[in-house]
């Protein structure tokens, strides 16, 4: 369920520098990338942050989204609390490798919708953890691969991937360990222009709902900062025949 988690930290892969390992490495990047996914679905969503002292600030969402097939978007609500109800946001990925996906947000106190530019995409999505590049669904032709090699974590087997972005971005580099098995990523480091670790996405939970593994519970931890941002998925419906009517900027004002 390519959307429903978060797509933006999922498909970070590719090329090496052999030919072996560039086409083994290639080849792993669009099991990730491509791998089976619903057509459209929708889900509870909880964002909990947490500072350093251990101070919790829960927020509530609701999300949807929809496979056309040369685009995937996504739309989510925030329905509590107070200070963010009515909030949305949108992002429509597109199936051109060079084309950055589509952002955009609606405040209510603004009363009007505001696109993402590319240049505000290092900013922090609603004072969470998540940049708003990690919301994309990043494709694998955005990045230089090299496969480090084969790891166990948590007692199942990864393949491990270091990611640098082909353009100047917020991240020197990606270090990236997907499930053989499940072809989903179970751990990403992020470095910074340093080279110094800055963040750690870990996934924390999957499921196998209807043929389809869903990642429903995910923590992006700012090591420099000692800041975290957890969230979790509830009531998860695949195939629950959302429209592409649903995906547009008036809806984002309407609200659920």
């Amino acid at each position: 369920m390519k959307t429903l988690v978060l797509s933006t930290t999922i498909a970070l892969l590719l090329l090496s520098g052999t030919y072996l390992q560039a086409q083994t490495a290639k080849e792993i990047a669009y099991k990730v990338y491509n791998r089976k996914a619903p057509k459209n679905g929708e889900s509870d969503m909880t964002m909990t942050l947490i500072n350093k002292k251990g101070n919790k600030r829960v927020r509530n969402l609701h999300q949807f989204f929809i496979d056309l097939g040369s685009i995937e978007k996504q739309i989510m609500f925030f329905t509590a609390p107070a200070d963010v109800k009515n909030t949305s946001f949108m992002n429509w990925t597109y199936d051109e490798a060079d084309k950055e996906d589509d952002q955009w947000l609606y405040l209510p106190a603004l009363m009007k919708v505001k696109r993402i530019s590319s240049s505000s995409k290092d900013n922090d999505f609603m004072g969470s953890d998540f940049t708003y590049e990690d919301m994309e669904k990043r494709s694998p032709e955005r990045d230089n691969q090299i496969l480090i090699g084969s790891e166990n974590l948590n007692g199942e087997s990864h393949w491990v991937i270091e990611a640098t972005p082909k353009e100047e971005g917020q991240y020197a580099k990606r270090k990236v360990w997907v499930s053989k098995s499940k072809s989903i990523p179970s751990k990403i480091e992020f470095y910074d222009e340093g080279n110094e670790l800055l963040k750690v996405l870990t996934i924390t939970e999957t499921q196998l709902i209807k043929g389809y593994w869903v990642v429903v519970k995910q923590e992006m931890k700012n090591v420099q900062k000692n800041h975290k941002t957890v969230i979790s998925l509830m009531n998860i419906k695949v195939e629950s025949g959302i429209t592409e009517e649903k995906f547009t900027q008036r809806e984002m004002e309407r609200g659920l």
